[in-house]
This record gives structure tokens, C-alpha cells and sequence, in this order.
């Protein structure tokens, strides 16, 4: 489906995510090349993406490997598989609302449960829960970051982290990611803040190098906050912020 030069903008996250058709994708790039904005939220959105990725990713168990080698010779080899017939085009709004949510589900899942698929028959249980979290994870950062109106700011925390916030007023909700981010001395934990007004008030708690989606009212406030707290958390900063990131208007 073809779009309007007035509808480009709204396709940033889609495009960074690899989500757009192939026509569509090169008319987006053609776009780049004249709109700044539009370049640097595609920039945006494909770091916040690679770093959700590895902050859920998991490296597979030490005996995979040899697990895999001793019994790969008892494996009935399967037949060639046949490809089905085409299935009719799917109408181009439907899949552009769906492409953003299961695109970044496929990078981030993949990075999450990839290298433990060999121990599904032992952990089950485990792998069902991890892969629900995961989920609840994925639908409520993608449905941020697939947001027409979503816009993206970066900052450096005090302590060397650097941390990117996209931000959804529609929907009145927001990601927080930080990479970088240094280990928190024992009995402290990072907290998140919203600035309303002058008024700090609590937004999540950040444990490292990650993705929250932040609590409270994030379309009302005019910044984000990071201090270093007591586990657990306070309900208002007991240090001076590491960071006070301007939210994107």
C-alpha cells in the first residue's frame, strides 16, 4: 500500500524494525534523504531494538553442545519439505499494524529463547513461564515503540550509561533502555523518576543494562529521571539525579 508524503513519518519504527514491504521500503529510504528527524528516530529505534535484544538474551547451557552431538545419530531425518501454495495478499493496513509488534517479537524471542530449545523436555515449566514474561515484556515495549506518535530521546547519565527513552502521548506510556550501565553497590538499586512540574515521582526500578516500561503518567511529565536508591526503592530521590533526560515534545 502506497502512502502519502505527509503519512512517511509514521513508518520510522517500521522501517528501522524491517517491517515495511519492499516497495514501501525504498520509497521510506528515498524519504531519509531529505528529513533529518525521520533519520535520526530510525536511529533511535534500531539501538533501542539491538539493546532489548541483548538485555533478554541468553547464552545456552555449557552441555548443549555435547548433549546435541551424543544423540544427533538416532534423529530420523525428515522428509524435503514442499511449499505450500501462496496464500492470498494480505491487505496492506493490517499488515503494517501487525508487521512493528511481530517483528520486534521475532529479534528480541529469538535472542531470549534461542541455544535452550534442547531443554524443553527437562524445563517445560520453565521455558513456558520465561516465554510468557517474555511476551508481556514484547506486547507492552513494541506497543510503544510501534506508536504513530512515538519519539525517541537519548542522554549519558552521570555515571558514563547511556540511555534512550521512546515516549508515546496517545497512549501515555514509555520505554526506558540503558546499556553501559554500572553495577549498583550492594543494598542500591537505580530508580526511575518522572518530573512533574519540579515534582520527581517514582517510575520503575532498573536493575542494569535493560528495558522498563515506566509507571505513572509520562505524557503529563517533562522529563525522566535516574538516581541511586536504597533496594527497594524511595518515594522521593535521596541522591542527586545521574540523569535528567528532557522528554521529546
Amino acid at each position: 500500500m502506497k502512502h502519502h508524503a505527509t503519512d512517511a513519518h509514521t513508518l520510522v519504527a517500521a522501517y528501522a524494525l524491517g517491517a515495511l514491504e519492499d516497495s514501501e521500503r525504498e520509497d521510506f529510504a528515498a524519504h531519509l534523504q531529505t528529513c533529518e528527524a525521520c533519520r535520526l528516530e530510525a536511529a533511535g529505534f534500531r539501538a533501542t531494538a539491538a539493546r532489548l535484544a541483548a538485555a533478554v538474551s541468553q547464552p545456552p547451557p555449557a552441555a548443549a553442545k555435547a548433549q546435541v552431538m551424543a544423540v544427533i545419530d538416532g534423529v530420523r531425518q525428515l522428509p524435503p519439505r514442499i511449499p505450500a501454495p501462496s496464500a492470498p495478499p494480505v491487505l496492506g493496513g493490517m499488515l503494517r499494524r501487525r508487521a512493528v509488534p511481530l517483528a520486534l517479537a521475532a529479534s528480541v524471542a529469538a535472542a531470549a529463547l534461542g541455544g535452550v530449545a534442547v531443554w524443553q523436555t527437562q524445563n517445560g515449566q520453565d521455558l513456558e513461564q520465561r516465554a510468557r514474561q517474555t511476551q508481556q515484556r514484547l506486547d507492552a515495549v513494541s506497543a510503544v515503540l510501534a506508536a504513530p506518535d512515538a519519539r525517541t530521546v537519548h542522554g549519558r547519565a552521570a555515571n558514563g550509561a547511556l540511555t534512550t527513552v521512546v515516549a508515546s502521548k496517545r497512549q501515555n506510556k514509555a520505554v526506558f533502555t540503558a546499556a553501559n550501565l554500572p553495577e549498583p553497590a550492594a543494598g542500591k538499586t537505580y530508580q526511575l523518576w518522572l518530573d512533574h512540574d519540579g515534582t520527581m515521582r517514582p517510575a520503575g526500578l532498573i536493575h542494569g543494562d535493560g528495558t522498563v516500561v515506566l509507571t505513572g503518567d509520562p505524557a503529563a511529565a517533562g522529563a525522566v529521571g535516574l538516581t541511586l536508591e536504597p533496594a527497594g526503592g524511595s518515594p522521593q530521590p535521596t541522591t542527586a539525579p545521574l540523569l535528567l533526560m528532557t522528554l521529546a515534545a
